[in-house]
C-alpha cells in the first residue's frame, strides 16, 4: 500500500483493518481531497446505500434515487470540485447484503466511476483526477472473498 493512492492499478481497493496502518501514508500531501466514509452496517438495501451516498457525498437535489442517477453523479460532482475523492466503506463486507444483484450493480458503478476519473477525455484541461474506493473488511479472509466478488461483478459487464 506504499504507493496506492497514485500507483495502485485496483479499481477498488478491498483491505482488511489490518493494513491501515499505511494509509496516512496513501494521501498526497496537498491539494483539496474530499473524503467521504460510509459504513456498510447501514447500507444493507439500495435506498439506505443511495441515501447514504447521498449524505456523504451532498448530493445535488436533481439526484434521482436509483443507480443509474448515482453512476450519473459519481461521474460527475461539479458541485463537489477537489483535485481528488476518496470513498472509503467501512463494514464492507455488510455493504448491501439483501440484495447480491444490487451488491453487483454497485460494484460496477463504482469500478466506472475510477475508471472515468482515471481517464484525461472529458476532464477539464484533459486533467486526470485521482477517485478512490477503498472498502474495508475485519478480516484478510473477507477481503479476499470481497476481492472475488468485485472481479466477477466486473467480468459480467463485458
Amino acid at each position: 500500500m506504499n504507493n496506492w493512492w497514485s500507483g495502485s492499478t485496483d479499481q477498488l481497493v478491498v483491505c482488511s483493518r489490518g493494513a491501515l496502518v499505511e494509509l496516512a501514508a496513501a494521501l498526497p500531501a496537498t491539494g483539496r481531497f474530499v473524503v467521504a466514509r460510509l459504513d456498510g452496517t447501514r447500507m444493507t438495501d439500495a435506498d439506505h446505500a443511495l441515501y447514504e451516498f447521498s449524505d456523504a457525498l451532498l448530493l445535488p437535489g436533481y439526484f434521482g434515487w436509483n443507480w443509474d442517477a448515482l453512476s450519473d453523479c459519481l461521474r460527475d460532482l461539479n458541485w463537489l470540485p477537489a483535485d481528488g475523492y476518496l470513498i472509503v466503506v467501512e463494514n464492507a463486507p455488510q455493504l448491501l447484503s439483501s440484495s447480491a444483484e444490487d451488491r453487483h450493480t454497485l460494484f460496477r458503478i463504482l469500478y466506472q466511476a475510477v475508471r472515468h476519473w482515471a481517464s484525461p477525455l472529458g476532464q477539464p484541461d484533459g486533467k486526470v483526477v485521482p477517485f478512490k474506493v477503498l472498502l474495508l473488511c475485519d478480516r484478510d479472509e473477507e477481503a479476499a472473498l470481497m476481492r472475488q466478488e468485485i472481479a466477477h461483478s466486473i467480468d459480467k459487464m463485458w
